[in-house]
């Protein structure tokens, strides 16, 4: 990995390595950290009805950091959080497809369908060679590229599942979701402020908010201070960007299995790593949610029910993640990554705005 090696990249990873040595737990010592995630993900949704915008799984962070700062969990829970941040942040990413309409996503027409691709590209590679200039490490830039490029955390962990199945660099996922969360954020005020300093009429700028702001939520947050058909154009331009999720992720394991079979990813204690597969599992159930979605009468009460599922999900495996993140480590990280954030921030909202003015 390229970059100077930091304490927060040091410490976790005997853990993780002696996690994959240790014997596989069973599972009635998972209950307990799954069932934690679980009803801090209720929580998380019965707070955001009191914070309008507010996304469930943005507050469903900020409680798994609060309460591995303030609080000390038990470590009985640790494996259940863990199982809950990748198998439940997973099917959550499967029910997400079901947003997602082929007939919708067509209606924004072949132009601003090819701005949407342009973004994500020229954001995941535009993020890896400013990764590669502040020498950030390689993991953890690719990482970040595919969460600000696609959708946010949900595309963090995904391509870490791809990436790192074996959770060998779980501290990078950890500190990309906290990025994402921190600048996305940001994003939130600043896309309508600046663009009402720039004239921009509420469907281009619901086009820049869905092409260029981190997470679904965010979006939807941008959009309805947007009002109108800014709202649902950029939900629709987001969705667009959280489709390419499935082929950047076939892509990430595709690259993978090349780097395993050229000895590039070799395991840190001895053998072969886990090879992934060709697709993986929950890219082919996301594509097979978004089929369903686009070809099959779904009832309205089914699919709030799904989207209800997906948020929920969602929030545990968020909270499962949060609960990893040591604020001392975090600050530790040192200031390159963040300035990878926040340079990859303006490189997609740039591209993003270009896109939309040449359609507009």
């Amino acid at each position: 990995m390229s970059g100077t090696p930091t304490a927060l990249s040091d410490r976790p990873r005997t853990r993780h390595l002696d996690r994959r040595l240790a014997p596989p737990q069973k599972p009635r010592k998972l209950v307990a950290g799954v069932a934690l995630s679980i009803v801090a993900a209720l929580v998380t949704v019965g707070v955001s009805r009191f914070l309008p915008g507010v996304s469930p799984v943005i507050i469903a962070i900020v409680l798994g950091v609060l309460s591995a700062n303030i609080v000390t969990l038990p470590a009985a829970l640790t494996p259940g959080l863990s199982l809950s941040s990748r198998k439940l942040l997973r099917a959550g990413i499967v029910l997400l497809g079901l947003q997602v309409s082929l007939a919708d996503i067509r209606s924004l027409g072949a132009p601003l369908l090819l701005v949407v691709v342009a973004v994500v590209a020229g954001g995941l590679l535009g993020t890896v060679a400013l990764g590669r200039l502040l020498r950030v490490r390689s993991h953890l830039t690719l990482l970040v590229a595919c969460g600000f490029s696609i959708c946010g955390a949900a595309a963090v962990a995904g391509a870490a599942g791809v990436t790192d199945p074996d959770d060998e660099a779980e501290e990078d996922t950890i500190t990309a979701v906290a990025l994402v969360v921190i600048f996305g954020t940001l994003m939130i005020p600043l896309v309508p402020a600046l663009a009402h300093l720039l004239a921009l009429d509420t469907v281009t700028a619901g086009m820049w908010a869905g092409g260029s702001i981190h997470e679904i939520a965010q979006v939807v947050a941008v959009g309805g201070v947007l009002g109108g058909a800014g709202l649902t154009t950029a939900v629709l331009v987001k969705l667009t960007r959280v489709l390419t999720l499935a082929p950047v992720m076939a892509a990430l394991s595709l690259r993978e299995r090349r780097r395993e079979r050229t000895g590039g990813a070799t395991d840190r204690v001895g053998g072969n790593r886990r090879r992934p597969p060709i697709v993986p599992l929950f890219v082919v159930g996301f594509l097979g949610m978004v089929l369903v979605r686009s070809f099959v009468a779904v009832p309205a009460g089914l699919l709030a029910a799904g989207q209800g599922l997906q948020t929920l999900l969602l929030a545990a495996a968020m909270f499962g993640l949060g609960s990893g993140v040591q604020l001392r480590s975090l600050v530790r990280v040192g200031f390159r990554p963040f300035a990878l954030a926040g340079l990859s921030t303006v490189l997609v909202a740039v591209l993003a705005l270009a896109g939309v003015l040449l359609v507009a």
